[in-house]
């Protein structure tokens, strides 16, 4: 009979014994990790603290002890929510014991429990502990004290780990004359603290979620460029391969080949401009390829509208690269491809896969914000082509900002082509203005009535040669 009570007993002895052993240890790794800083007064709102670490005459003054403070806090929640949850694990198996000695609890779950439930947040701790930053030693061979920037901002460790200054490993000046490399992300992310830890928050190596809306949001609030990822994208579970080059052009692309979970529509088919109910609003008739083909190749009753043969005669053979930024499916850089002309297109995914489609017809997509810095060096392109882009909305300063980087990019005797620019009839001398700045030279220049009130605008400007 006594053998017969041990058996049953036995499983749920264990377990509360392993529950109050772990829950020892994580009191004792606590404490012991955090020795130091209760010594130095730190948990006092002592912001003498880098003394006790540096000495008085390495104190950087700058150093953010607020976040600090955070961070550690936030270290002390995570082991004390553990420990609770240790605890009351420990006192349902003291309630429950009769059903749990009735239950036969296999090696797998004690396994399974003990992985999931103990280990993983223990060791989410203690690497969070450990990833605490202090004032360090600025520079191999200075010794001023400094705080990394915006170290102590953030809890999520995989945004820490890549903010993270990276040192050299041979410990010298490198061939671009640094220390060390810093990651970049906007400074506006720290604005938006909560969205990008949601943004970050994942198991490495593991499958990213399906927040590509939640980047973009992100880029469009000024965190970009947004921090690198080590999850695995997502794609569509019946992916087909791209149709060949010679049809990709003009075909709408294998609704198979979009994940279709963030729009209104579920296929290309529904993003017709007859449907009022799409998703989005500007590129009237982009998915719709019969009308797309008809676009820069056709005369239309607008003067502002030009054709890319007339175009392309004012330098025969000088146009080979190009940036088109605007809002659409890549129209105009298929036109241009058909002409040997390489083309890249901007786009966002504003209501519907314009990514996907721009890429699945066999043209450059450049995932980019209106706040953007272009990522091309100075003096490399040979045409900026805006249509659907730039409109009477845009903030004048704003549109100072972006005539600026495009002027940067753009080779001498480059293009810049306004296409169906639009504006309220009162603000256009405002934004003729900002156009005529550069003193680009003219060769087409057209306005024209979009509506009572409203002026489309058309224009087909060359940089000038610069003195250096």
């Amino acid at each position: 009979m006594g053998r017969l009570c041990f058996s049953k007993c036995r499983p749920s002895r264990v377990m509360g014994w392993l529950q109050i052993v772990f829950g020892g240890l994580v009191i004792i790794v606590s404490m012991s990790s955090l020795f130091r800083f209760y010594n130095a007064g730190f948990f006092l709102h002592n912001e003498e603290i880098c003394r006790h670490f540096y000495g008085v005459k390495n104190v950087y003054e700058g150093f953010d002890i607020i976040a600090l403070q955070d961070r550690v806090g936030e270290v002390l929640n995570r082991l004390e929510n553990l420990q609770d949850k240790l605890e009351l694990t420990v006192q349902k198996l003291e309630k429950n014991k009769e059903i749990l000695d009735k239950t036969n609890i296999t090696k797998l779950e004690y396994k399974k429990y003990l992985e999931e439930e103990v280990i993983r947040p223990l060791y989410s701790a203690h690497i969070a502990l450990r990833q605490v930053r202090l004032p360090r030693l600025e520079g191999i061979r200075n010794s001023t004290m400094k705080e990394e920037p915006l170290i102590n901002t953030f809890v999520i460790e995989e945004i820490r780990k890549y903010i993270t200054p990276k040192e050299n490993r041979v410990g010298k000046v490198n061939i671009y004359g640094t220390e060390r490399i810093y990651n970049t992300i906007g400074h506006a992310c720290v604005l938006y603290k909560k969205e990008l830890e949601e943004y970050m928050d994942y198991d490495i190596g593991s499958y990213c979620e399906d927040d590509w809306n939640v980047a973009q949001k992100l880029m469009l609030s000024g965190c970009d460029p947004l921090p690198r990822r080590r999850c695995l994208t997502r794609a569509s579970k019946v992916y087909q391969k791209p149709y060949p080059i010679n049809e990709s052009l003009w075909k709408l692309p294998d609704d198979r080949n979009v994940r279709w979970g963030n729009y209104q529509c579920r296929n290309f088919q529904c993003l017709s401009s007859k449907n009022p109910k799409r998703g989005y609003s500007k590129c009237s008739g982009c998915f719709e390829m019969e009308k797309e083909k008809l676009k820069w190749v056709t005369n239309s009753s607008l003067p502002i509208d030009f054709l890319i043969s007339d175009f392309l005669k004012i330098k025969p053979g000088e146009i080979r690269i190009g940036l088109d930024c605007g809002i659409g499916t890549g129209t105009f850089a298929a036109r241009m491809r058909e002409l040997n002309v390489t083309i890249i297109s901007t786009a966002l995914n504003l209501g519907a896969p314009f990514n996907e489609m721009i890429a699945l017809r066999g043209l450059v997509p450049l995932y980019v914000a209106l706040n953007q810095r272009l990522p091309f060096f100075d003096n490399t392109m040979d045409l900026i082509h805006t249509a659907g882009f730039l409109d009477g909305w845009i903030d004048l300063q704003l549109l100072d900002f972006i005539l600026f980087d495009w002027d940067r990019i753009l080779r001498p005797g480059g293009f810049l082509w306004i296409d169906r620019f639009f504006c309220n009839r009162k603000d256009l001398d405002d934004f003729m203005y900002m156009f005529l700045q550069f003193r680009y030279k003219k060769h087409k220049w057209v306005t024209s009535p979009k509506s009572k009130d409203e002026v489309y605008f058309s224009a087909l400007l060359e940089k000038p040669p610069r003195a250096i």
